[in-house]
């Protein structure tokens, strides 16, 4: 059994925002445990593929049906819980990463580390500090991938669009010229 994923479309990846400075945000790509059970159901068939939890949904193993060997071939991994909803956040987060053992989406492990300054991006003081006593800052846009190109499983090309100020926020092409 081969089963080949696809790379994931721009429309299927969200981001994150990660960290807030005074001069700009980071950001982070991911995928929703929806973009994995479609894929598995687009390339495999609906029928052809489960998801098992154990250890209270810390982990997940995806099984695929192999016609070939006439068995379950599974994967399997561990999710940490979410902020908000922390039993449903695991759950999904261990499906999402065994999704990433299967190959769903392991472009995103090459994304470049995405800045977007100030000038991209609506940065506020929240009025409130840190332990340290740092100004801790916030940014409430809305962040979307706008085209991606992935080249073998490579992110190569990436148009992040800030839906909040209407613009392009980031752009990154990789050089491919060999030295």
């Amino acid at each position: 059994m081969e089963a080949m994923f696809r790379d994931l479309k721009a429309s299927e990846i969200d981001v994150r925002i990660a960290s807030v400075r005074i001069n700009g945000v980071s950001l982070l790509l991911y995928k929703d445990a929806r973009v994995d059970m479609d894929i598995l159901d687009e390339t495999v068939g609906p029928k052809n593929w489960q998801r098992k939890h154990s250890r209270e949904n810390a982990n997940c193993i995806i099984e695929i049906w192999d016609n070939e060997k006439q068995q379950w071939i599974s994967k399997e991994d561990t999710g940490v819980e979410s902020f908000t909803q922390k039993e449903k956040g695991l759950a999904s987060d261990s499906f999402k990463r065994a999704g990433f053992n299967w190959g769903i989406g392991r472009e995103l492990y090459t994304a470049p580390f995405i800045w977007v300054t100030n000038k991209n991006a609506q940065i506020q003081d929240s009025k409130r500090k840190d332990k340290n006593g740092n100004i801790i800052y916030t940014c409430n846009d809305k962040f979307i991938v706008e085209k991606i190109q992935i080249t073998n499983k490579e992110i190569t090309g990436l148009a992040i669009y800030n839906e909040t100020l209407k613009q392009r926020a980031f752009v990154y092409t990789k050089n491919t010229e060999s030295k």
